[in-house]
């Protein structure tokens, strides 16, 4: 039954309490569903629980329902900031308890991972990976400052402004001993930032470009040749191993040949590996001296 199902006033006739048989007449009485009754008897007999105070909603106070669920005025305010709902929009919510607008909206809206606080419509947030902050709330695990919508590196479940993840886990490089923030390259398992890898004549780039190394120097092809190769005793062009035709050297008191290079002076036999003559500064094979 609900609040219009019933109605009170004061006896005028000769009635009595339909439950405890007293007489009404001159008296308050409740009349339900062809019913005399008198107050007392109502409030124990037919008045509706509120769903709040658990207590009965008698005649003389104010009673309001929702869904076959009844209050007292004063017990329908919001469960969550207590503000009163009388007449005003509400939510009825798990247990039967009613919430204002602004509290519905504040417990459906995502928490902020930071805080642990909703963040409601117009809160500026940051989202990663189904996670929500705060604005403010997001900063790095290191220095604390706020990253915000800033650059940001996660590492599990910390995250790290751009400074403090170049100090703490970015790779140092070889020759400047900085940060590699980006790029980079290896040379025998040590990293270098690409400017810092470069020739230590012309001073160009080396990576991804031919070079050789010589006493923890590097230099192109074009430097190695001119400022450190040896040059060849017979052709007089600078020996690059590995650089272009042939891959060994011959060495013969304090002079150096490409192996192609190195051949008796009279019959031009090739003799990288094999028997040779000096005579008077020149080589030749062991046949060819005879013949002089």
């Amino acid at each position: 039954a609900g609040p219009g199902s019933y109605t009170v006033g004061t006896m005028s006739e000769r009635f009595d309490c339909h439950y405890c048989r007293d007489p009404l007449q001159g008296k308050k009485y409740v009349q339900k569903e062809g019913r005399h009754c008198c107050v007392k008897c109502f409030d124990k007999f037919c008045a509706n629980t509120c769903i709040e105070c658990k207590k009965p909603i008698g005649a003389d106070s104010k009673e309001l329902h929702f869904k076959n669920r009844y209050w007292h005025d004063s017990c329908f305010k919001c469960f969550k900031c207590y503000t009163s709902l009388v007449n005003e929009p509400f939510m009825l919510r798990e247990n039967n308890k009613v919430w204002c607008s602004n509290c519905t909206a504040a417990e459906d809206a995502p928490r902020c991972k930071g805080c642990f606080k909703p963040i409601i419509a117009g809160d500026q947030n940051v989202e990663y990976k189904k996670m929500v902050w705060h604005k403010d709330c997001f900063t790095c695990s290191q220095c604390k400052q706020v990253i915000g919508s800033g650059s940001f590196f996660p590492k599990g479940d910390d995250f790290y402004c751009v400074s403090c993840h170049e100090h703490k886990f970015a790779k140092t490089c070889a020759k400047c001993k900085n940060p590699i923030t980006s790029g980079g390259l290896t040379y025998q398992e040590q990293p270098w930032h690409s400017e810092c890898f470069i020739c230590s004549n012309c001073k160009k780039q080396l990576g991804g470009k031919r070079f050789t190394a010589v006493e923890d120097q590097f230099y192109c092809v074009e430097c190695y040749k001119e400022c450190v190769a040896k040059k060849c005793a017979g052709c007089k062009n600078p020996i690059t191993a590995g650089f272009g035709r042939g891959t060994s050297v011959v060495n013969y008191e304090d002079e150096s040949w490409h192996d192609y290079c190195f051949k008796c002076t009279k019959c031009a036999r090739g003799l990288a590996n094999k028997r040779f003559v000096c005579h008077n500064g020149k080589i030749y094979c062991a046949e060819c001296p005879k013949r002089l």
